[in-house]
């Protein structure tokens, strides 16, 4: 099954998320592919909706941000997207205030997870606001800089507006909070969309290799194919590896009758009696996830569950 790829476009207001839009979908139409956009606002008006051509498939959240207020809407859209439309890709523009692993984990509804790949999350920043950053309030510091830090590709913007010694001061204290990412230097967004894509998907010669996705933080879907030993399952939950901070999904016990929607995170385990027999799916989300390792600890899981039935 094909699956549609999922771009986040994180960074501050004013940093150039909707120049960098423009840029990379009009790159997209060149490559005769199927795109969509999801733009987010805090307002109750959309500001920046006509940077997107009528011709591709759009739907704006307003007047709230993805990762907290109006994820559930966020979820929709984003399914009514998949359902409408053959798509290649999905371009998230995110508030300015959106924490980028909270909208990763909006976009990882275990009811459609299966059907995305995530390319990676993309944060843009104003080289004069990061270089003036002290200004900031304590809040939005942190923000920014966990902006940074959850990167995959991050473009230093505006650069035309720095010195050489101040562009290379930022890009050494950008480095030295996210030293994993590829680090871009732009001015007004102008970036190549292979430049910020984690791994190959474009059509290619035969004698071309595909290089190996290398996301900051991953994601793992898994579907069990029947109930599991609730038991077994929380004795794996409380030895899987810290780098797990994120489980969502549904699952069925031995023993019992009813469908539980899961959740976990910070540590905690929460299970919830569900009416609607949604598919047995997992969603992890995590640093570094092995999914070959991934995949043997829930087969595991279910053939020991197996043993106990």
């Amino acid at each position: 099954m094909k699956k549609v790829e999922v771009f986040i476009l994180s960074g501050f207001l004013g940093s150039g998320k909707t120049t960098l839009l423009k840029n990379i979908l009009t790159q997209e139409k060149e490559n005769k592919r199927k795109v969509a956009v999801v733009m987010n606002e805090l307002g109750q008006v959309s500001i920046d909706s006509n940077a997107v051509s009528e011709d591709t498939p759009l739907k704006e959240l307003l007047n709230g941000c993805v990762c907290c207020t109006i994820q559930g809407q966020f979820e929709v859209q984003l399914q009514e997207l998949l359902q409408d439309y053959e798509l290649d890709s999905i371009y998230i523009e995110t508030t300015g205030v959106a924490h980028p692993i909270e909208v990763l984990d909006a976009c990882m509804s275990p009811l459609f997870a299966s059907k995305l790949t995530v390319q990676g999350i993309v944060t843009i920043i104003d080289a004069n606001r990061w270089k003036d950053r002290h200004t900031l309030t304590p809040q939005f510091k942190i923000l920014l800089q966990e902006q940074i830090k959850h990167a995959d590709v991050l473009i230093l913007n505006k650069v035309e507006q720095l010195t050489e010694k101040e562009q290379a001061q930022n890009v050494f204290e950008i480095q030295s909070l996210n030293n994993q990412a590829k680090c871009l230097l732009t001015s007004f967004a102008s970036v190549q969309l292979d430049d910020i894509r984690t791994y190959q998907t474009l059509e290619r010669k035969p004698h071309e290799k595909t290089s190996v996705a290398h996301l900051h933080v991953k994601t793992y879907v898994h579907t069990f194919s029947g109930p599991i030993d609730i038991d077994i399952f929380e004795e794996w939950l409380r030895s899987m590896p810290e780098s797990i901070y994120r489980i969502k999904g549904y699952l069925k016990f031995l023993h019992s009758k009813h469908n539980y929607s899961f959740q976990y995170s910070y540590g905690t385990p929460i299970y919830m009696k569900e009416l609607m027999n949604y598919p047995l799916t997992l969603v992890f989300i995590g640093e570094e996830l092995d999914p070959v390792w991934m995949k043997a600890e829930m087969n595991g899981i279910e053939t020991k569950s197996i043993r106990e039935m």
